[in-house]
């Protein structure tokens, strides 16, 4: 293949590697059942690679010399490239880089994707839990009444929802190119909220002295009754990339996380626990018709869910588990 020998052992790992995902995948149904129309197709269609799909280098093929902003990396035209990155960035290379680094081409643009090992800060018993509801008016509300995104997102959103409708209807090959740019531009701008929103979650939890108390989701998709048009909204957010964001920049700063129940914590009295469908009778209104407690509904939600991860991390630690981060939960 003309190739040295590390870069041709790591063409057969790549292959075998994609030979091992697509018979797990069909294994685990993921596929469809046997004689599905997409299952035929998988086991048929021999497995391809694009011209610029990512490819893995390990120190015997890539260098970094961090002092010069440069890299040495094999290719078959020659070696020594020059980087560029953020300061915190190159202070993360400098201090924590391991293992191997994927190069990726992404819309005209090389990228060195680096693994980096970074020690978690011992955790401490948290003074008290941030408690954060996620929905769809606002991406996220914590109990201290901090709303992330609200108006101007869903518009944002609204949007570029109608200009995919008219692209898909469209059908023609332009049509479909601007719509995989869009998909792209979008999954950037998502992925850009919802660092920015987590980054002041985490904040303010460590600047509190708190932990981070977030919904479990996990199976949302099945358990959830919405009209149409709320069903498009919720399913339209990445819920599981803000919580999983969340829980390494907290783990990064030491801040202790934990997932609670969310059931009924938008109908349930933050203040005294009365729980009742006629407590929230819109959106954004929550009032007690026990107590008359009255609060932000998304607020009264997020106050809920902060009591209930400090009742797991009471529970957790009283039976000697460790955190409920750590034993209950998988991002």
């Amino acid at each position: 293949m003309g190739l040295s020998a590390q870069p041709a052992i790591h063409v057969a790992r790549k292959v075998s590697a994609a030979c091992a995902t697509l018979r797990a995948n069909i294994r685990a149904g993921n596929l469809g059942e046997p004689g599905s129309k997409r299952r035929v197709k998988a086991e048929s269609k021999p497995i391809a690679f694009r011209p610029d799909a990512a490819q893995p280098f390990d120190d015997r093929c890539l260098s970094w010399q961090l002092d010069r902003r440069t890299v040495s990396i094999w290719t078959v035209a020659g070696r020594g490239i020059r980087f560029r990155c953020s300061d915190a960035q190159y202070a993360r290379l400098r201090d924590h880089r391991q293992g191997e680094s994927d190069l990726v081409h992404r819309d005209g643009k090389w990228y060195l994707c680096a693994t980096c090992g970074i020690p978690e800060p011992e955790l401490t018993g948290p003074a008290g839990f941030l408690g954060v509801d996620l929905g769809i008016a606002n991406i996220a509300t914590t109990d201290g009444g901090g709303r992330h995104c609200g108006k101007y997102l869903n518009r944002q959103r609204h949007r570029a929802r109608h200009l995919r409708a008219r692209l898909q209807a469209k059908r023609t090959k332009s049509a479909k190119r601007l719509l995989k740019k869009r998909a792209r531009k979008e999954a950037r701008f998502a992925a850009d909220v919802n660092h920015r929103i987590a980054k002041r979650i985490v904040t303010e939890a460590e600047r509190t002295g708190r932990g981070i108390a977030l919904e479990d989701l996990t199976g949302i998709r099945a358990r959830v009754r919405l009209r149409k048009p709320q069903w498009v909204t919720l399913h339209s957010w990445a819920f599981a990339q803000l919580g999983h964001y969340i829980a390494y920049k907290a783990a990064m700063a030491g801040v202790a996380v934990v997932y609670a129940d969310p059931a009924y914590t938008s109908q349930t009295c933050s203040a005294c626990g009365h729980v009742s469908k006629k407590n929230r009778p819109d959106q954004a209104t929550f009032g007690c018709t026990s107590c008359g407690f009255a609060e932000h509904a998304d607020v009264n939600a997020a106050r809920n869910i902060a009591a209930r991860g400090a009742a797991d991390w009471a529970v957790s630690h009283a039976a000697g588990r460790g955190t409920p981060m750590a034993a209950g939960h998988a991002a």
